[in-house]
């Protein structure tokens, strides 16, 4: 009745005075200055000014609704069950109990109706402000309260999937070693986990967790690495292979040459991503509050035109007929749930946008080196002058190179350490960046680099060999010339290793819908188209700087496409921030994997394809849950409009799709379950049991 609303009306704008009231006292307390002739010390100590500054947060109004939603459906069943009691009991006697738990469960909301009304915005609480206060009126005492049972059953799904994405982490960063094995001085000393730098060598042994991020130097280990990557699958690592943080090695025992611990680690930085709950919140609200408000204003609209054609009860109907406060649950409950999934296959997704969006791509751009290949190419070919043999060329070239980090220095280096050449330490080098070093080795000059650098240096070099560089060329691979003596005795070819999974991730991606493939690469011209024939793609830009990879990207959206960007280096960031969609893979450079919204924990790009699919599969689950919260939408206006439907009847229909709709959104979950099922049935690696045994021996 109107006497409910008045109530209603009174007990919030009390509370409202009493807030601003009890504020403004605080204020003028605190700051005003005395009158009197005797200046008096202003009462600022902890305990005077802790209460007002409670009064002070609590006259903020948030952006989105706040309240326990444990306490607030405890509430709801308790007035359900008082509405049943109504009428047998004396009302002034417990109509007012109602009313004081209704208007606990409805301030949050009525803060926003205030600010959205002050800011002249018609929003959704605006609508749930009009529906509750309209049933209260019209005595609809019971329908309100199933309606508000349901909406936060829903939303204690929501925390609740939105807390297990979290604990999957940060329960795995909680279970590191505190203390560590360190190798000093060719003894293990036990020190903790803290204070373990880069560079410290960790020896860990049979059964125990991996606390650092680095590299195998001595050993190999089969490690489990399905806390991590969701593979349940161990997987060998030997010498020269990188260990990640929170995986355990099942056998054997290696030495770790520490490169990030602590919270440099993947797992603390993926822990501290998860952690940050209200993100994924916010993120995965937004397609669901865009909706609701869209309809908002056309729904009021409706109940109008139903007040003046039907009466109050019909404008009702059409009022609770919004489909958006059902959604805010559906569209955040099917998205983290996808995200669990994405998660337990290896791929952490940071912004839920990136995934609903990456359905909507229709061109992807690979950077080359570190990301379609291996980050150290190999050595193909040796081309020799004179009497020399591969070996002693070889052997020069690794002298000469071993102080160097380039990836073709690398390269020779690890074909001569493969090739077991001994390398003397060598101090005395020049090296030019871009073209190539310098040495002296027992009174002999090894120069080792580029055609340009032999040009530079005087080196005349010999028809066989410049016939070989355009071979090489043309077949997408570089050369690097050696010269001892300032007399070139021979060459190496460098071949890039491409991804094994690549050219079969490139056909699948069109099938996929992927329109345009292309590689943006700083490499020059001939690598670069030679590698984007081979793989099959549509195209290829080289020799292209950073700045320059986010302008082609801004190209493409400008021609109306959306573009996913993949890459894994500092030259890539620009570009990664200017795509729709940006993907790394976990052993790219930590400023990669910190801009891009997508990391492929496994550093497998076949995943690309599984990030696809559950893009598509999330698109799906929205429009099917928006849909079958449509339904009632329908039935209860045009229930209103022609056939006089009740308020309960329109509220348990409303109810029953919406517990359909969350049985939809929450069946990615059973994909998931099929998942960790296979992985449980899949049969151990045929030849664990052998190097369990070469190890342990």
């Amino acid at each position: 009745m109107l006497l409910e609303m008045a109530a209603l009306i009174s007990v919030y704008s009390g509370i409202r005075f009493y807030e601003h009231y009890a504020k403004k006292r605080h204020k003028n307390w605190i700051f005003q200055p005395q009158c009197s002739a005797k200046p008096k010390k202003l009462p600022l100590s902890k305990k005077a000014i802790r209460p007002a500054a409670k009064f002070a947060r609590k006259d903020t109004v948030p952006q989105t609704i706040k309240f326990n939603h444990d306490r607030c459906l405890k509430i709801s069943i308790i007035n359900l069950g008082i509405t049943f009691i109504i009428p047998f009991i004396y009302y002034p006697m417990i109509m007012p109990i109602y009313l004081g738990l209704f208007i606990h469960n409805m301030i949050p909301i009525y803060r926003i109706t205030e600010k959205q009304i002050r800011e002249k915005k018609i929003g959704l609480e605006v609508l749930i402000t009009c529906h509750t206060s309209l049933g209260l009126v019209l005595s609809q005492y019971a329908g309100m309260q199933i309606d508000g049972i349901c909406y936060y059953i829903g939303h204690k799904l929501v925390a609740k999937a939105e807390g297990h994405s979290k604990k999957i982490f940060t329960d795995i960063f909680e279970q590191l070693p505190r203390t560590v094995w360190v190798l000093k001085d060719n003894v293990e000393i036990e020190m903790p986990l803290e204070k373990i730098a880069s560079n410290d060598i960790v020896v860990v042994t049979i059964g125990e967790i991996i606390a650092i991020d680095g590299l195998i130097i001595k050993g190999m280990a089969v490690i489990d690495q399905q806390a991590l990557t969701g593979e349940s699958q161990p997987v060998e690592k030997k010498m020269g292979e990188k260990v990640l943080a929170s995986t355990v090695v099942i056998s054997g025992k290696i030495w770790i040459k520490v490169e990030q611990a602590g919270k440099q680690t993947i797992v603390s930085q993926v822990s501290h991503i998860l952690n940050n709950a209200a993100q994924f919140k916010t993120q995965s609200h937004l397609r669901g509050d865009e909706w609701s408000h869209k309809a908002v204003v056309p729904f009021m609209g409706t109940s109008a035109l139903a007040y003046f054609l039907t009466g109050p009860m019909g404008a009702l109907v059409c009022l609770i007929s919004h489909f958006g406060t059902p959604f805010r649950v559906i569209a955040p409950l099917g998205t983290l749930n996808y995200l669990e999934v994405a998660m337990k296959k290896g791929i952490l997704v940071k912004d839920g946008r990136a995934l609903e969006k990456l359905n909507q791509v229709d061109t992807i751009l690979f950077d080359k080196t570190g990301t379609l290949t291996q980050e150290i190419p190999e050595v193909g070919k040796i081309i020799l002058c004179d009497s020399y043999q591969k070996e002693e060329l070889l052997s020069y070239a690794a002298i000469a190179e071993q102080k160097l980090s380039h990836p073709i220095a690398k390269a020779i280096v690890n074909k001569a350490k493969a090739s077991k050449l001994e390398l003397p330490n060598i101090e005395d080098s020049k090296y030019q960046i871009g073209y190539g070093v310098t040495v002296t080795f027992e009174d002999q000059i090894i120069q080792v680099g580029s055609q340009r650098f032999m040009e530079m240096e005087g080196i005349t070099i010999p028809e066989k060999i410049e016939n070989s560089m355009i071979e090489a060329h043309h077949q997408g691979n570089s050369v690097v010339l050696v010269a001892l003596n300032h007399r070139l005795i021979g060459a190496i070819e460098i071949q890039v290793v491409v991804r094994s999974e690549v050219k079969q991730l490139i056909s699948e991606l069109r099938q996929n819908g992927i329109k345009y493939i292309a590689i943006v690469s700083g490499d020059h011209k001939q690598p670069t188209q030679k590698l984007a024939e081979t793989l099959g793609m549509d195209g290829y830009f080289y020799e292209i700087l950073p700045q320059e990879k986010a302008n082609i990207v801004e190209k493409l959206q400008n021609e109306g496409k959306l573009v996913g960007f993949v890459g894994d280096g500092i030259n890539d960031t620009i570009a990664m921030k200017k795509a729709d969609v940006s993907i790394s893979l976990t052993g790219a450079s930590s400023i990669a994997t910190d801009v891009a919204q997508i990391v492929l924990m496994e550093e497998n790009l076949y995943h690309i394809l599984d990030l696809l699919k559950l893009s598509k599969n999330l698109d799906v689950n929205l429009k099917t849950g928006f849909g079958i919260l449509l339904v009632p939408s329908i039935i209860g206006i045009s229930g209103a409009f022609l056939s006089n439907i009740g308020f309960i009847t329109v509220i348990v229909i409303k109810n029953l799709s919406f517990l359909v709709a969350m049985g939809n959104a929450i069946s990615p979950l059973k994909s998931l379950k099929q998942l960790n099922q296979n992985k449980a049935e899949k049969p151990a690696h045929s030849s664990l049991k052998q190097l369990e045994y070469h190890v342990d021996k």
